[in-house]
């Protein structure tokens, strides 16, 4: 390790700890995961001699690695309570084991910075404080699942430890039925999609090596001009997995730039509604679609 008077942002690379930067300051910080770790990179927070660094680079050394933070840990990003967030959740259901929101667009599911506010999960947890203790990651608030931001709908989250294992157990055994709303540029060329998923940094791909197991089907609600509307059901749970999937099936969402939809001035975020979910042994549950949702529609009625 580096001198021992240094500050944790800034330390010089000692002998023997050479190796790709992202991994040096991994070690150097043992309690954040590696996401973390990688944020700082996304957000031009290091450094190497003086220079940006990228996460591949090499630190070799005697080099010098500066940071514009630390990076965060699970306490950093325990999810705070957010009355304001809680005013723009729809609570749909609630019962003593579980609540039922509908998320608005452009609303995080969880924090991924420190003191993060706005986010669904602290929006739950003003509602139902005793949800912040039932998770094992500490910025879940209880919630079962994950909304991209940009997706607006059902998100449910638990009120017990009991409720949110068993739950959990469901989503992991694919037996939560989710369906969802998605206004695409183009009609997509299948009727559905299989492609194993991967993360590549910011972005998802379909990779047949090393992606994970996912399947998205689909059917015509209805066509707008050029355009169309789907509704869409996902058996996994993958991140983007939807996005990705009509993406790579000639069907980009409306609004989704990231996998090359077309932007509309109507919409938060991109065109993709969860609207219907179904937790075993619970009735299902249907968010209505957001006024942008309705006003793009309306937009292209005309």
């Amino acid at each position: 390790m580096g001198d021992a008077d240094e500050h944790p942002t800034r330390f010089t690379v000692a002998d023997g700890e050479g190796d790709r930067i992202d991994r040096v300051i991994a070690r150097r910080f043992p309690a954040s995961s590696r996401r973390r770790v990688t944020d700082l990179f996304d957000d031009g927070a290091v450094r190497l001699d003086g220079k940006l660094a990228k996460k591949g680079d090499r630190a070799h050394a005697g080099a010098v690695i500066e940071l514009a933070r630390e990076p965060a840990t699970p306490e950093d990003l325990r999810v705070q309570p957010d009355p304001e967030a809680a005013a723009r959740l729809v609570v749909l259901f609630t019962d003593d084991d579980v609540v039922m929101v509908a998320k608005p667009p452009g609303m995080p599911s969880q924090p991924l910075r420190a003191g993060e506010l706005g986010t669904a999960a602290g929006g739950v947890i003003a509602l139902h404080p005793e949800c912040a203790a039932v998770a094992d990651d500490p910025r879940d608030g209880g919630l079962l699942h994950r909304l991209d931001g940009g997706t607006s709908g059902v998100l449910a989250a638990a009120r017990s430890r009991g409720a949110w294992q068993a739950l959990r157990a469901a989503f992991a055994a694919h037996q939560v039925d989710k369906t969802y709303l998605a206004l695409c540029d183009t009609p997509p060329v299948s009727r559905a999609c299989d492609g194993p998923l991967a993360q590549r940094g910011k972005k998802v791909v379909v990779d047949h090596t090393a992606g994970l197991d996912a399947h998205t089907s689909w059917e015509v609600v209805r066509r707008i001009g050029e355009r169309v509307l789907l509704r869409c059901t996902a058996t996994t749970g993958r991140m983007h997995q939807v996005r990705v999937h009509l993406a790579t099936c000639g069907a980009p969402i409306a609004g989704d730039t990231l996998y090359g939809g077309q932007p509309l001035p109507e919409l938060v975020g991109f065109f993709l509604h969860a609207e219907r979910l179904t937790l075993p042994g619970y009735p299902t549950v249907e968010a209505p679609l957001p006024p942008d949702r309705v006003a793009a529609l309306a937009a292209l009625e005309r």
